[in-house]
């Protein structure tokens, strides 16, 4: 199982210079915030396609429940 400090530092490798925020109250049940170029022309499930990609088999383990938000910069 990934830390949670290892699965923050791939998300922000993935997607290198953007918004990358991942809070919790409880270190299982996450929130993320990535806001990202590289979403422009892609629909919500190619987006959050990408972040699932990113965060590996942290899903497994690490992260219990994930709420994800993605953006664009504009």
């Amino acid at each position: 199982m990934k830390p949670v400090a290892e699965v923050l530092t791939d998300l922000k490798a993935a997607f290198p210079g953007d918004v990358v925020e991942l809070s919790s109250n409880d270190n299982r049940h996450f929130s993320l915030l990535v806001v990202s170029e590289k979403f422009a022309g892609k629909t919500r499930v190619e987006q959050h396609q990408m972040v699932y990609q990113a965060l590996g088999n942290a899903m497994e383990g690490a992260i219990h429940a994930l709420a994800i938000t993605t953006q664009t910069p504009k």
